[in-house]
C-alpha cells in the first residue's frame, strides 16, 4: 500500500465535511448480523501484498473471523520489492512473517500463491494456478481490489480473481475493497469496524518493514480514511466496498448499510 498519500486523504476528508450537509449518508449497523442462512462462511480476502488487506479491510475480517467464520488473506506475493537494501529473499521473509503475524492478531489465515512483487503476471498458466487455489479453497465470498486501481500489481490479482469468479459460473459472491491507487470508488456498502478498530490498527503496525521508508506513514493513512467512511456511514470508523451487482446473497453478512 504505497499510492493513497495524505492529499488523498485530505481531499477525502474534505469532500465528507462538505457533502454531508446536502447528502443523507446511510447509517452503519452496530449490532452483530449471522450468515444469511446461519453456517459459517468461508471469505477469503485477496490482495496483491503484505498488508494490503489488512490496510484495506482489517476490521471487516476481524468481525468476520469474531462471528466464528472461516477467513483467509490471501497474497498474490510475498512484498520481495519493497525493502530497499534487502534482496527479494530477504524482504520476503521478513514481510510474509509480518503478515502472518498480522492475521494471528485479526485470528485469520495467510495464504502465499508465489507470485513475486512487482513482476506480477496475468497468463494462461497463472489463470489456471490461482483458480486451483479458489477452487480447493471453495470461498462463499471473495473480497478483492476495485479494478480502476494504479497499482499494477493490484490490477493484476483483480484480473485472476474476476477470472476464476467467471470460471466459477459466479460460483462464490465478489465484493471489491477500498485500497491504495483506488479511482472511481463509490461505495455501495459500509461495514461499522469501530470495535474492531484496536485489532485493526495493531495488525497494521505489525507490519513495520515500510520504516525506513519516509514517504509511507501506512496507518495514517488508512485511520484518515476510515474516519472520513465513518462519517459517511453515521459511525466513528468504517470500511468502504463496492458489492458486485449479480451476486447470489442480498446483502453482506455483516452489519452494513447500503448508499
Amino acid at each position: 500500500m504505497s499510492d493513497l498519500t495524505r492529499r488523498d486523504v485530505l481531499k477525502l476528508s474534505a469532500w465528507t465535511a462538505g457533502a454531508a450537509g446536502a447528502v443523507s449518508f446511510p447509517k452503519c449497523a452496530v449490532a452483530a448480523a449471522p450468515a444469511p442462512d446461519g453456517r459459517k462462511l468461508k471469505v477469503i480476502f485477496a490482495g496483491a501484498h503484505p498488508d494490503d488487506m489488512e490496510g484495506a479491510a482489517g476490521g471487516t475480517m476481524a468481525r468476520y473471523a469474531d462471528q466464528g467464520h472461516d477467513v483467509v488473506s490471501l497474497y498474490l506475493t510475498r512484498g520481495e520489492a519493497g525493502m530497499k537494501g534487502k534482496s527479494h529473499e530477504e524482504a520476503a521473509t521478513i514481510r510474509s512473517g509480518q503478515a502472518e503475524k498480522a492475521c494471528a492478531i485479526l485470528k485469520i489465515r495467510p495464504l502465499f500463491c508465489g507470485q513475486i512483487d512487482g513482476t506480477t503476471e496475468v497468463n494462461p498458466a497463472r489463470y489456471d494456478d490461482f483458480r486451483k487455489i479458489i477452487v480447493e479453497e471453495q470461498p462463499d465470498l471473495v473480497y478483492t481490489f476495485w479494478p480502476i486501481n494504479s497499482h499494477r500489481d493490484h490490477r493484476a490479482v483483480f484480473t485472476l480473481v474476476y477470472d476464476a469468479y467467471l470460471k466459477a459460473k459466479q460460483g462464490f459472491d465478489l465484493v471489491f475493497c477500498e485500497t491504495s491507487g483506488a479511482q472511481l470508488f463509490t461505495p455501495t456498502h459500509y461495514v461499522d469496524i469501530t470495535a474492531a478498530e484496536p485489532r485493526k490498527r495493531e495488525a497494521c503496525f505489525s507490519h513495520t518493514w515500510y520504516k525506513d521508508r519516509p514517504d509511507l506513514d501506512l496507518y495514517t493513512m488508512v485511520d484518515g480514511l476510515h474516519r472520513s467512511r465513518g462519517q459517511q456511514a453515521g459511525c466513528k470508523y468504517a470500511e468502504a466496498f463496492i458489492r458486485h451487482s449479480k451476486n447470489r446473497g442480498g446483502d453482506l453478512p455483516l452489519p452494513v448499510a447500503r448508499s
